[in-house]
């Protein structure tokens, strides 16, 4: 609650001390929404402020560090995990995959490959509460593996979608819950498939591998 009084109050400073009617707008806007829209959206400029990359600020990311998980283990995991959240898994796709000759540095993305979740039900009433939800759709799990051998699986983090609004096009309460229950699988499924029991875990898993390793990339902010 403090982070977000404050954050509304340097959204007003910042519109003050910018010039333009542009500015005081966008101050005044933030500072309308309420508590959870705003930190929604402050969450996610904290992202883009640091890294510079907005895609990282709409996702969610677990590094799998247990080199015995096979690719086919992860995937036959998630499809199995699908149904306990009340998904399907209904689709894969092979994005690509490098092949030696290509000599991929640390650095470089070598193979990736997709996989889709959906709940049918809820699915048709998000479209109908805005159709834009659509290009959301089918929820997506990718694994994404690195030159240097990092795999990871990354999913959309479904914070904005859920919060992001305004009573101007208020989601359903029964619609809301919803929602937060594909929220709450789009996190366990890759969460668990990636061999953690809880997010706590996982966490310290990629900041105890990127000290070893000497990694400077973003880590989320672990729980004291």
């Amino acid at each position: 609650m403090k982070r977000t009084v404050l954050m509304s109050i340097a959204a007003l400073m910042t519109a003050f001390i910018m010039s333009g009617c542009t500015a005081m707008k966008l101050g005044t806007t933030f500072m309308g929404f309420s508590p959870d829209t705003q930190k929604a959206y402050a969450d996610m400029m904290d992202i883009v402020s640091e890294t510079g990359d907005p895609g990282q600020a709409m996702m969610r990311e677990w590094l799998i560090t247990d080199d015995d998980l096979t690719e086919e283990d992860i995937f036959n995991e998630m499809k199995d995990l699908a149904g306990e959240y009340n998904m399907r898994f209904v689709g894969e796709k092979n994005m690509f995959r490098l092949i030696e000759a290509e000599n991929p540095t640390p650095e470089k993305v070598v193979h990736a490959r997709v996989g889709e979740f959906c709940s049918l039900s809820i699915a048709k009433k998000m479209l109908s509460h805005s159709r834009f939800f659509g290009g959301f759709m089918p929820c997506r799990v990718i694994y994404v593996e690195y030159g240097d051998g990092r795999r990871y699986l990354v999913s959309m983090d479904m914070t904005l979608a859920i919060y992001g609004g305004t009573d101007k096009k208020p989601i359903s309460p029964e619609l809301f819950e919803q929602m937060k229950a594909v929220k709450v699988a789009m996190e366990k499924v890759p969460m668990k498939a990636a061999g953690y029991e809880n997010q706590e875990e996982a966490d310290k898993a990629m900041a105890d591998y990127y000290a070893k390793h000497g990694i400077k990339e973003r880590l989320a902010k672990q729980e004291k």
